[in-house]
């Protein structure tokens, strides 16, 4: 059957109504383009900010802008975005009368040296960087991402705490964050940099990460601020002296690292990361050394003296060790009277701890004892070989030492080296004394392989100490208790002090020449490399916290 021609039908107006007039023409419809105009316009609001006048406050302090710290730490056109139109949906207290993008927190990711890491960086120019519901849910994702896939997290703090129109809401961002910061902790490395206010919980936050960086002059972290300290106790002090850079690189520990401004502090950062895997289950990152590892240090044969009375700085021999004498010192101002750093041995990274005997004569205390075992625990972490310089008195002594706490808080060191399962490499320099030889990683307490230098001299004590003790009666009765004295100070020394005696017992692997200690070292952490290491089946230890 043939379709019927209805080429010439006439079709029926559609446009007229049943009055027969034409509807108003209809509104017009965006393009695409037209669309990608108002997210372009959007997006430059949203970077730029609705408060020119909070800006001018923030730059008027010298401080740069959080996307500029961003742009600044990252490789160039590296970042990408997450969350730039999350907006708060608090209500009352004026909450409702504004909504900036962001909520006053930057998240993302990006690469450093090539590498991925997370960053957030909190806008202060957005109610001061305080924290609430929204801006947590932000950083919570940033830091959901960097757990699952592997890759470190940097926060540039620059806020006034929990945001107190958003009450418990803010108080429960804060310790999802916390959580969060626990859960990753050992697994990727966490970084802090202060850049202004770190207040009241907030500061929970940088002192849960691996590594905190202040700014001089900028930076602050405390509990409660000057203005509640004079309320409660009367003391008049300010932000500066109660928690600036100079107080918690000096007297706390708090800050790892200090600054001169924003732009080292991102250069320090970036020279960090050098040193440190994305993740716990990788190995740090490789450089190719131009270092010769067969290099002597004859420089060592001098630097150090014989006489172990006569100080030196633990640091040359160090800088004479290591790859091309790059280091870098973590805590540097603070526990002085130990070492810790990062640096390379062929190529590698390493954790050395020192005692330093140009401070205290490098004896350990309670601060040094928990300065480097945080430094242990954390080279364990993120598979850190450690290499130990020995040259300690002993433990302080005294009451401020004693009821502060020295015998808890001195367990932590041996605590840390004894849980440590990377490589471990001990050298004593010059005196080991008493307990504080088995705490700097003796091969009693699982150090891999021990060495010594000829002037190494390891006892319970030193022999001044030892000839008194032991010899006491001889001594209070002879006719010249002086010569006699030194005569068995002398004896003393010779059938228990001197590195051989050690090195028979098994205590010492060999005696070396110190100009040989880097290639040593190097040789051993290179057979130690594919150590593997049995952990008991448990929870976990009950670390003397």
């Amino acid at each position: 059957m043939a379709l019927p021609d209805t080429s010439q039908a006439v079709l029926p107006d559609f446009d007229e109504t049943a009055s027969g007039t034409r509807p108003p023409a209809p509104a017009h419809v965006p393009t695409m383009a037209d669309l990608t105009d108002e997210l372009t316009t959007r997006r430059a609001e949203a970077h730029f900010g609705h408060d020119p006048e909070a800006e001018a406050r923030h730059l008027s302090k010298g401080k740069l802008l959080a996307r500029q710290r961003i742009d600044a730490l990252l490789d160039p056109g590296t970042f990408t975005e997450l969350g730039l139109f999350a907006e708060h949906r608090a209500v009352g207290f004026g909450m409702e009368d504004s909504h900036p993008e962001g909520d006053g927190v930057i998240t993302g990711w990006g690469e450093i040296d090539g590498r991925t890491v997370f960053v957030f960086a909190h806008d202060a120019r957005v109610r001061g960087g305080a924290l609430g519901a929204t801006f947590a849910a932000k950083i919570h994702q940033l830091l959901d991402f960097a757990d699952s896939v592997g890759a470190p997290v940097i926060g540039l703090n620059d806020g006034g705490g929990a945001r107190i129109q958003e009450g418990i809401d803010a108080l429960a961002g804060f310790g999802q964050l916390f959580a969060r910061n626990v859960r990753a902790s050992g697994v990727v490395p966490q970084i802090s940099v202060v850049l202004g206010s770190c207040a009241g919980g907030a500061v929970y936050s940088p002192a849960l990460t691996d590594y905190t960086f202040m700014v001089e002059g900028m930076a602050n972290m405390f509990i409660t601020g000057p203005d509640v300290v004079r309320a409660v106790t009367g003391e008049e002090i300010t932000q500066e002296q109660l928690g600036g850079s100079a107080t918690h690189g000096t007297r706390t520990g708090v800050a790892s690292f200090v600054a001169a401004d924003e732009e080292s502090c991102f250069d320090d950062v970036r020279e960090l990361l050098s040193y440190l895997p994305s993740n716990n289950a990788e190995t740090p990152p490789y450089v190719r050394p131009s270092d010769d590892p067969d290099r002597r240090c004859e420089d060592l044969l001098r630097l150090v003296p014989v006489d172990d009375r006569t100080p030196y700085d633990i640091r040359t021999v160090i800088g004479h060790i290591v790859d091309d004498g790059d280091y870098l010192e973590v805590q540097e101002s603070w526990a002085s009277n130990i070492v810790c750093v990062l640096a390379r041995l062929d190529g590698h990274t390493v954790g050395i701890v020192g005692n330093q005997p140009a401070v205290m004569a490098g004896v350990l205390d309670i601060d040094s004892s928990e300065k480097a075992a945080r430094f242990v625990r954390t080279c364990d972490a993120f598979n850190i070989p450690l290499v130990t310089l020995v040259d300690v008195p002993g433990f302080m002594p005294g009451t401020g030492q004693e009821h502060n706490g020295i015998i808890r808080r001195g367990a932590k060191l041996l605590y840390a080296y004894c849980e440590a399962t990377v490589p471990r490499v001990q050298v004593i320099l010059r005196k080991a004394f008493g307990g504080a030889y088995i705490v700097m990683d003796s091969k009693s307490i699982g150090s891999d392989l021990s060495f010594a230098w000829p002037s190494n001299q390891t006892a319970v004590m030193g022999a001044d100490g030892a000839a008194n003790i032991i010899f006491r009666r001889q001594l209070r009765t002879a006719a010249e208790p002086e010569k006699l004295r030194k005569e068995l100070v002398a004896e003393y020394t010779e059938q228990l002090m001197n590195p051989f005696v050690a090195a028979q017992r098994g205590h010492v692997d060999d005696v070396i020449d110190p100009a040989d200690t880097r290639r040593v070292l190097i040789k051993s952490l290179d057979m130690l490399r594919t150590k593997r290491a049995r952990q008991p089946q448990r929870k976990h230890g009950n670390e003397p916290l």
